[in-house]
């Protein structure tokens, strides 16, 4: 008997869990913290550590 996709799925995720997300970030809304745009919190994510917050 061939099992349909969400059989396998539902089977697999029994096994392994839910390990990956349905959608992609890029795919997602999310907003920068603090209310920074996005190109401000990724100069901020680009800061070597020993440069401090």
């Amino acid at each position: 008997m061939t099992e349909s996709d969400w059989e396998r799925r539902r089977r697999l995720a029994e096994v392994f869990g839910d390990a990956l997300p349905d959608t992609t970030g890029d795919e997602r809304d999310e907003a920068p913290a603090r209310g920074e745009s996005a190109s401000d919190e990724w100069l901020r994510r680009q800061v070597p550590p020993h440069h401090g917050d």
